[in-house]
Order: C-alpha cells, then structure tokens, then sequence
C-alpha cells in the first residue's frame, strides 16, 4: 500500500492512492484556506470509516439493519510532543441486543485503523532529493 502526497500552494496537499485523491489543509486561522480536512481530521475520519466498515459487515453477516450506522470518533489534541491521544469511539447502530452489542464491539475492534493506533507501528522517514535520484 502507498501513497504520493505533494504540495499544491499555502498549506495545502494533495494526496493520491490509486484513482483517489484527497486534499489536506489547514483552517483559515491557521493560515490555510480550509480546501480539506486537517491532517488529524483525516486521521479520525480513516478511524471512523474503517470503524463503520466492520460494524457494517457484522451487522450485514447477521441480517441486521445497517441503516442509521453512524460512527463519531473524537481524539484529544496532546503536547510533548504534538500528538493525538484519548480516542474515542462511538457506534450508534440503532436498537441491538446485548449479544450483538458485545459482538459488533469485537468486530469494530478488529478495525485495521484501530489495531494500527493501538500498536505502535514502525515508522522510518527518510529524507531523499529525487532530483538527484533522477541524475544519477
């Protein structure tokens, strides 16, 4: 899986996996021109989407209603250092009995997203100039 992010103008990104792209940027009060989501906006709507995703396949596998599925993710801004912290999740799938509840818990919480936050994942940066890659 990969992603190529560029820089389009201000604060503004575009960012393109496949045949998609999605445009980041910052408030106006932050000097951007509010064109996209925030970095961590995007963050909380992969978390709630892929949240969404496993409720909706629990909930589908069992016959059960999917219509009115909402999830809403909120996460507390932290310093030292700048991160996301505290994120909460909730579903709201509408009138489910207490067994389904602890099993569409269990599944929502097989989410690809939520596994990746709840592990710390490696990350490598590496700092490249892809002129001189091109030169060489």
């Amino acid at each position: 899986m990969q992603s190529q992010t560029r820089y389009i103008e201000g604060k503004k990104f575009e960012t393109r996996i496949g045949v998609h792209r999605v445009i980041c940027d910052q408030p106006v009060s932050e000097g951007g021109s509010d064109a996209g989501m925030t970095p961590p906006e995007l963050l909380l709507a992969s978390l709630g989407a892929c949240a969404g995703h496993y409720a909706a396949e629990y909930l589908r596998t069992r016959s059960l209603p999917l219509a009115g599925l909402s999830v809403q993710v909120s996460a507390e801004k932290l310093a030292q250092p700048a991160r996301l912290g505290s994120f909460h999740v909730k579903v709201d799938a509408g009138h489910v009995d207490e067994r389904h509840r602890q099993g569409l818990l269990r599944a929502v919480k097989t989410c690809l997203i939520h596994n990746t936050l709840a592990t710390t994942p490696a990350i490598e940066i590496e700092i490249i100039d892809a002129v001189a890659e091109l030169a060489a």
